[in-house]
């Protein structure tokens, strides 16, 4: 069994009730459009009680978490480093390499990697007396492409959860992967080091585990390092597979692949691009139709997730600013988090700003005076760091605030300038506030106090904006702003 499914997170949040049976309506899945969870920034505080006002608030920079605050500031460059150093130092991790007893004893291959990270993840869980499950996921793959001969894959994963019995059905999910190449693919023995690709991922998602498991949550925070990517995305579309067939609520996927900030000349340190989705890649027709009919082709989950990420960064400000690219990935490229979108979940990408490409799915050598490899030295770890503050904090954020309000409906029956909004209440929330921006608008723009009622009227056409409607926990903390559908 899962750890998610042994700790009942597979439950609908109700110890005894498996969602293969009785699912959780709030799921993403066939329901993405109707649902549309839409994930988006911590904003000002606004008034919680009265009447809206007649002037809507401009977005802006909401209020930090200090107890998120203070879990940033013990992100630490040095032992980023070191856990880089680890990865690269088992030579290869190719997901073909050996997994023999012989080769883990000796430090190499990739099954000893697997075992290094599991023992990591379970010191974090020592550390804070136990609050990690560490599981693993593991599969037989293949023949298949890149895969010549059936071949073992592993994941491994930490589980922090929830403290609220509800709210720990939701999760967040950081992930990297673990698994490195060389110029060949089917390479089993050759270096590959991958330092960049993707031991700095994997050491994101390693710090995160590290610096998060000393605080406690609502919902539920999974770190994991999967395997297979190189071969094909195998590890994360098993997982994503799994996920989903289990019913698990995950909320957002932070997939972070290539965030070493490579040491190159033209490189950008104070850029990290963040990739996302447009039109659902799970979403069919009919609610493909949908999406047009209301102009929500910028207003994937996984795009708000990115403009989350932004919002974010503003309120917990630092060197590294996200670079939102309204793009699944690069061209010619692919990573772990399209395996999500295609089961229906709100995933991103955090790659570098620029890469060079001498450094990544090379054979280390020398020609013609280029250095080739994806070797340690060209690794900026302070830059790693801060793509890891940026995580833990969209993390803790997300984990930190109230299920968003259900049913969120826009009143379409009757041609009027007017805009009525109206939402049922999930628990926990003290009040609600509207946001909308622009059609034409890349990121929101206003957010209007609703107080404690879930009905709404605004001087605003319907037909010249996009609105959301977010909840609001006595702490100040805003769940994930859900948009409205027509009204049935």
């Amino acid at each position: 069994m899962s750890a998610v499914g042994s700790l009942g997170l597979s439950q609908s949040g109700k110890p005894g009730m498996n969602l293969a049976t009785d699912p959780d309506p709030a799921c993403f899945g066939r329901r993405i459009v109707r649902s549309w969870p839409m994930v988006l920034p911590w904003l000002a505080l606004a008034t919680l009680g009265g009447a809206a006002s007649a002037q809507p608030a401009s977005i802006s920079a909401g209020p930090a978490d200090p107890q998120i605050a203070s879990a940033l500031e013990k992100v630490s460059s040095t032992r980023i480093e070191a856990d880089v150093e680890t990865l690269v130092g088992f030579h290869t991790r190719s997901t073909l390499s050996a997994q023999d007893p012989t080769s883990i004893a000796a430090g190499r291959g990739i099954a000893a990697a697997r075992d290094w990270i599991q023992s990591e993840l379970k010191r974090y869980s020592r550390d804070c007396g136990g609050c990690l499950a560490v599981e693993t996921d593991h599969f037989l793959e293949g023949p298949a492409d890149r895969i010549p001969s059936p071949t073992e894959i592993t994941n491994v994963y930490a589980v922090l959860k929830g403290t609220d019995r509800d709210d720990a059905r939701r999760i967040v999910l950081v992930s990297g992967h673990y698994d490195s190449r060389n110029s060949d693919t089917l390479d089993t023995s050759g270096e590959a080091p991958g330092a960049n690709d993707d031991g700095s991922g994997t050491a994101v998602s390693l710090e995160c585990a590290r610096i998060l498991s000393q605080l406690r949550f609502p919902a539920t925070i999974i770190f994991l390092m999967v395997a297979g990517e190189e071969q094909g995305l195998n590890g994360s579309r098993h997982f994503a597979q799994m996920a989903r067939s289990e019913g698990w609520n995950i909320e957002a996927i932070l997939n972070n692949d290539i965030v070493g900030g490579d040491r190159s000349p033209q490189q950008n340190p104070s850029l990290v691009r963040v990739f996302s989705e447009g039109l659902p890649t799970a979403a069919n027709e009919a609610e493909l139709r949908l999406v047009r009919s209301v102009g929500g082709e910028s207003d994937s989950p996984s795009r708000e997730l990115a403009r989350y990420i932004a919002q974010v960064s503003r309120t917990y400000p630092s060197s590294l600013e996200p670079l939102l690219v309204f793009r699944l990935d690069r061209y010619l490229r692919g990573g772990d988090h399209i395996s999500f979108n295609q089961q229906g979940y709100a995933a991103v990408r955090f790659t570098e700003f620029r890469e060079d490409y001498h450094h990544q799915h090379q054979t280390p050598r020398t020609e013609n005076g280029i250095e080739y490899g994806d070797l340690l030295k060209f690794v900026n770890f302070d830059y790693v760091a801060a793509v890891t503050r940026l995580n833990a904090a969209v993390l803790a954020s997300l984990a930190s605030a109230p299920a968003p309000p259900s049913k969120v409906h826009l009143l379409t029956k009757q041609l009027e300038n007017d805009s009525t909004l109206s939402w049922e209440a999930p628990a926990g929330a003290v009040g609600y506030e509207v946001l909308w921006r622009a059609t034409s608008s890349a990121d929101w723009e206003h957010v209007e106090a609703a107080g404690n009622q879930t009905r709404i009227t605004l001087p605003e056409s319907k037909d010249n904006v996009i609105f959301a409607v977010r909840a609001i926990d006595s702490r100040g903390h805003r769940s994930l702003p859900v948009a409205p559908v027509p009204e049935p």
